[in-house]
């Protein structure tokens, strides 16, 4: 996000998009039930009809009964659909292991036995004059774009949690027990996250950064990697 972005950031991942379409989908029917309530009520303010014989009226009754759930059903079942397609997991071509500490992530590239490292956020005064203060790392975790990626995420003292905006992931990491999700990256990128989880002092500053590259280069850092 940049300054005076109202908006939800740009998608990198299929799911993001999705959300995207739900978020504007929701917000289009928000809107028409703001104005048309908005209007009624300016209507109601500003006429002076007058009906001493009206004790009750069912059919209103019905219509502003039925009508707002018929509205709740054009909200719930794309939101269903799509509380679906979070949880789906597809075959995934790379498994990352992500686990939380007081204050930095630590990694494990499940599918390869030797690669893991830890994640410290950058110092504002150690920072190159190219980086974000308070969301670089020393350590980003390259993922092959154009892939299945499942993530498993705990934790190791309190609960955090593993949140891109770009890729539409937020997993909390719990104690003792083994979160999973997954995601599409469909471009090539830097993505920034933060622990979005109010897990004591300084839960802010636990940046996440994944360097999303081809798949050829990820190989190569693979290699590069588990032969160092």
């Amino acid at each position: 996000s940049t300054w005076a972005n109202l908006g939800l950031q740009d998608s990198a991942s299929p799911l993001m998009e999705q959300l995207i379409f739900f978020h504007d989908h929701a917000l289009l029917i928000l809107i028409m039930i703001t104005v048309l309530v908005g209007y009624l009520m300016f209507m109601l303010f500003f006429n002076s009809y007058i009906n001493r014989f009206l004790l009750h009226g069912q059919l209103i009754e019905m219509i502003w009964t039925i009508l707002p759930a018929i509205i709740l059903l054009f909200i719930a079942m794309p939101s269903l659909r799509l509380l679906y397609l979070l949880d789906e997991i597809n075959e995934p071509s790379v498994t990352l292991k992500s686990i939380g500490h007081q204050w930095y992530w630590s990694y494990e590239y499940s599918d390869f036995n030797d690669i893991e490292f830890d994640s410290y956020m950058i110092p504002t005064n150690e920072l190159a004059n190219d980086g974000f203060r308070l969301l670089d790392v020393d350590n980003r975790v390259i993922l092959p774009m154009n892939s299945q990626i499942r993530i498993l995420v705990t934790a190791a003292d309190v609960i955090h949690s593993w949140t891109i905006p770009a890729l539409g992931v937020k997993v909390d990491g719990t104690p003792g027990r083994l979160n999973q999700t997954n995601f599409f990256i469909n471009r090539p990128g830097l993505f920034y996250g933060q622990c979005s989880e109010i897990c004591g002092a300084n839960h802010s500053f636990m940046p996440i950064v994944i360097e999303s590259v081809p798949v050829n280069s990820f190989i190569k850092w693979i290699s590069k990697n588990v032969n160092s």
